[in-house]
């Protein structure tokens, strides 16, 4: 099991708790990962994603897309296995689940299948208390303020 140490980087971060245990799943999946189906992320623009999946013969009720806690779960299910002897089998005809990390505030905003290949429309939309603001600076300090504030209740 690889184990990355992020100490450094927890001294100057806050809020990137989840981060260490993203790595070290990504790394030990990658290694234990089928490759079924094959997959492509896109970036659509600043805040679209599109994730591709073929999943060629596989039919839309036997595919289903779950959400939860960050988490995007791709799975395909065969419901109708046909028992069907070949000479030669290279299209892969079995059950698969793939699951997707997505950061905070990337929600499904949709999903599409066409010609076999399933697609996932992803939208990040960030809250405005959480966009970037300016913060005004002020000439008198609020320690100076309050310092007078004593003096004066103070009878002086």
């Amino acid at each position: 099991m690889n184990a990355i140490d992020l100490t450094p980087f927890y001294r100057s971060s806050v809020g990137f708790d989840r981060l260490g245990s993203l790595i070290n799943h990504a790394l030990n999946s990658e290694s234990t990962s089928t490759g079924y189906p094959p997959y492509n992320i896109e970036i659509v623009d600043e805040n679209r994603y599109a994730i591709s999946l073929a999943v060629a013969g596989f039919s839309q009720e036997e595919l289903s897309l779950e959400a939860e806690k960050g988490v995007l779960t791709v799975r395909g299910d065969r419901h109708n296995k046909n028992e069907r002897e070949y000479l030669y089998q290279g299209i892969a005809n079995r059950t698969f689940e793939r699951k997707f990390n997505l950061a905070d505030h990337v929600e499904v905003s949709g999903a599409d299948l066409v010609n076999g290949m399933l697609t996932i429309s992803l939208l990040k939309e960030v809250p405005d208390v959480m966009k970037p603001r300016s913060i005004p600076i002020h000439q008198n300090s609020v320690i100076a303020d309050s310092k007078a504030s004593k003096k004066i209740g103070k009878g002086e």
